[in-house]
């Protein structure tokens, strides 16, 4: 019988067996650095490496795996088992050790290791999560309430208030360092953004709340602290990180207070696609990991790309050898093919659209599917001429982006409700189910609040306060509906069929569509069933919302086939058969708002390079040589001539094909084959001033 290993190339070998013997493990192995570059298998890798801890003895239930998505993490734990169950011919091994084996985010393991270890960070065990949405909603109370909201000049709104604030805390910088480099137009309201956030940070925990970066700090502090830290490395003999180049610093705070020394660590990523710079991710993490230790790490480059052609990679290759710095690789593949990926020069942005809209039929006509094709930007709005022109040609489309699920309106009424019970200090929660009720405004919520506070935050008190008379009907059902759901009594599994209950009429009061919205909350409802407590299902799904809405819902595809549009980040971990660039220009890759600094420039290049890396067979960057700039003005509409991208210089054509679109295509003007007699402008113009 093959082995499952035996599918594993030498590199791919060389990663999974480090520090393993025949029969156990080096506890004294340094931290494992694997490179792996685009296409290369690294989530198999991964996995495998999973698998073969388990097989020479390592206890599941001591195993560690971090990754960015939840999904990502239960699929790498459903093929490490599954490659334990064949290699033991043991079917059941899957089952068991699915159960114990820690695998999840950095921010849903946070949040499960500081609720067993709260007490010694000062926090409440029963905490909750704020979302994104509600800490900017805190965030705007605070603002309005500290008089910010009425300077003057213009202080930034809630959500770049929290954005401001994520940056600081995940990169571990000051406050005027975020403003200069990524929203310089803040920079003289640093005292005040310092004060907010200090009102933040109080107002979070006299409420019990942690937002997202919360459970992260908290578990970064708790990583500080020799005697705790010490306890919660008990827990693991191997840690193991997966998309390593996309940590910020709070995270790798977090890796090195839980391996030290590095022994029982392994990351994997590629420096070459760490293009998450604005949510705080550092490429330093990945390049300067194997120095940090007193026993350098040991470093396993991926470069078998088992994805796209060997031309493909030729200019994949070429477009990363100019970086001012990374790991050395070459990727190579197996796949031979004759087609050079190809640079288009367009006429303009229109020539562009025709040019891309053409390929993508042609493509289809010859038997690649409008889902195997994907037209890649460098920003959302860089699609406007393109959707316009496919609507008009009715081909279908689906772009990546949209409303998340628990934003809309009504799912967060019903999720406020129990995260009230969960916790009643919670502020943002009930000051949102409070207004639910008609006749209660922002003024006698936070007077119910003052109420519920006075009385020790006992939700039963919550029957004496008076209500005012619109909403007297509907405030016994509220305060009995509160109390049954904290009351410990109560079965998880009914919980939200109680809410829905309580809701459902308001739901008809407050919202159209109301029949689609209740199918979101029947949906709620069925998702909660797939979780043990209701602390766990209100945690995840703040933690890794599902997406699609009631709100948001479109018209459903009945199309057989669509073509993809998406940002090159949205694109990062796809392959598709033919990938189109659009608009390969100075300003926009690299994007005009990055040119500042070197590092910014480099980001924008790994860019450019995860978006060639998704091609499999057909690749087409498209540069448009002009821009038209429209504005209101007397003299029409001006444009503006923009040179190719930097990334793709001369001396690295020879790996493309060159082709033209429009006017410039090289047929001669019809009107140019007859030859006339000169006219002498010249004398003309310089009669004019005689």
């Amino acid at each position: 019988m093959p082995r499952p290993t035996d599918e594993l190339n030498p590199r791919q070998r060389e990663a999974v067996f480090h520090g393993l013997t025949s029969d156990a493990i080096d506890p004294d192995a340094p931290a494992l650095l694997i490179i792996a570059g685009a296409g290369s298998g690294k989530t198999h890798t991964l996995a495998h490496r999973v698998a073969q801890l388990v097989l020479h003895g390592a206890d599941p239930r001591r195993l560690l795996l971090l990754t960015f998505t939840r999904r990502a993490a239960a699929e790498m734990t459903r093929r490490a088992l599954r490659i334990v169950a064949a290699a033991t011919a043991d079917a059941d091994a899957r089952t068991r050790s699915g159960r114990v084996l820690w695998s999840g985010t950095f921010h849903a393991t946070g949040n499960r290791l500081l609720r067993h270890h709260a007490e010694s960070v000062g926090l409440d065990p029963s905490f909750t999560v704020l979302d994104r949405a509600d800490a900017a909603d805190m965030l705007d109370l605070l603002r309005d309430e500290l008089g910010l909201a009425r300077k003057a000049a213009r202080f930034p709104r809630k959500a770049t208030c929290l954005s401001i604030y994520s940056h600081v805390v995940n990169a571990r910088c000051e406050i005027a360092d975020t403003l200069r480099l990524h929203f310089p137009w803040c920079a003289d309201w640093a005292d005040e953004l310092r004060g907010l956030f200090a009102a933040y940070t109080e107002e979070k925990q006299r409420r019990y709340t942690l937002d997202y970066d919360d459970l992260l700090l908290y578990w970064f502090h708790l990583m500080s602290e020799p005697e705790i830290a010490a306890q919660v490395r008990e827990r693991f003999d191997h840690v193991l990180v997966d998309e390593y180049q996309d940590t910020n610093a709070l995270q790798a705070g977090i890796l090195t207070g839980l391996r030290p020394d590095g022994h029982g660590l392994t990351v994997v990523g590629d420096d070459a696609q760490s293009v998450y710079g604005f949510r705080a991710a550092t490429v330093r993490n990945i390049l300067d990991f194997p120095q940090q230790f007193a026993e350098p790490a040991r470093v396993v480059t991926l470069e078998q790309n088992y994805r796209s052609t060997r031309p493909v990679l030729a200019a994949c290759n070429a477009v990363l050898e100019l970086a001012s710095e990374g790991y050395a690789k070459r990727l190579f593949s197996q796949r031979a093919s004759q087609q050079r990926p190809v640079v288009v020069t367009a006429e303009d942005e229109a020539d562009q659209v025709d040019f891309v809209v053409e390929r993508i039929l042609e493509h289809r006509e010859d038997g690649t599917p409008l889902k195997k094709q994907a037209v890649l930007m460098r920003a959302a709005h860089h699609s406007d001429a393109l959707e316009v022109e496919l609507g008009r040609r009715n081909i279908p489309f689906v772009k990546y982006g949209g409303l998340k699920f628990l934003e809309a309106a009504h799912v967060k009424d019903l999720l406020c409700l129990l995260r009230w019970a969960e916790n009643p200090r919670d502020g943002v929660a009930s000051f949102r189910v409070l207004q639910i009720l008609q006749g209660v405004g922002p003024a006698h919520a936070r007077r119910a609040l003052g109420y519920l506070e006075r009385r020790g935050w006992d939700l039963r008190a919550l029957a004496g306060y008076r209500a005012p008379a619109a909403a007297a009907d509907h405030w016994p059902p509220l305060c009995e509906t509160l109390v049954r759901l904290h009351d410990e009594a109560t079965p998880w599994p009914v919980q939200v069929g109680l809410a829905r209950e309580w809701y459902e009429p308001h739901l008809q009061r407050l919202y159209d569509a109301a029949d689609v919205r209740a199918g979101d909350l029947a949906q709620l409802e069925e998702i909660s069933s797939g979780y043990p407590t209701r602390e766990r299902f209100l945690s995840e799904l703040a933690l890794d919302p599902p997406s699609g809405s009631g709100d948001e819902a479109g018209p459903p595809h009945l199309d057989e086939d669509y073509l993809i549009l998406s940002t090159i980040h949205s694109a990062k971990g796809q392959e598709w058969d033919a990938v189109y660039v659009l608009n390969l220009a100075d300003g926009c890759n690299p994007s005009d708002m990055t040119t500042g600094t070197p590092e910014p420039i480099e980001e924008e290049r790994r860019l450019l390079y995860v978006a060639m890396t998704r091609a499999r067979d057909h690749l087409y960057l498209v540069h448009p040589l002009r821009f038209f700039v429209r504005h209101q003005h007397r003299h029409g509409d001006r444009h503006v001539f923009t040179p190719r991208s930097r990334f793709v210089p001369d001396a690295i054509l020879d790996r493309f094909e060159r082709r033209s679109a429009g006017a410039r295509r090289g047929a001669p003007d019809p009107g140019s084959r007859r030859p006339v007699a000169p006219v002498d402008v010249g004398a003309r113009l310089r009669a004019m001033w005689r």
